[in-house]
């Protein structure tokens, strides 16, 4: 019974584990020079103009968006998982 228990405690602590790298991973960020491009690449997605200097993206909707030298268009879901936060200037 203890050798049961045992086993029972190391293959759900290797559970965990493997678990929480596998959920940890973040997507491969890919920019692109055009929002035509973006949307070709994840077409379920929206696109959200990076901001990477100042790491916040914007929506469409946003005054910033497709603006600054320093951006590119990506795939929201991208641009979170990678850790890039929206942002809130211009939204009501």
């Amino acid at each position: 019974m203890e050798n049961f228990r045992l086993c029972a405690t190391i293959l759900t602590t290797a559970l965990i584990v493997v678990c929480g790298v596998v959920c940890a991973l973040a997507l491969p960020l890919t920019p692109f020079r055009y929002e035509s491009q973006a949307q070709r690449n994840c077409p379920t997605d929206v696109i959200v103009w990076l901001d990477l200097r100042n790491g916040i993206y914007y929506s469409k909707r946003q005054r910033q968006y497709g603006r600054g030298l320093t951006g590119s268009f990506v795939c929201r879901e991208e641009a979170r998982s990678n850790g890039y936060r929206r942002s809130l200037l211009g939204l009501r």
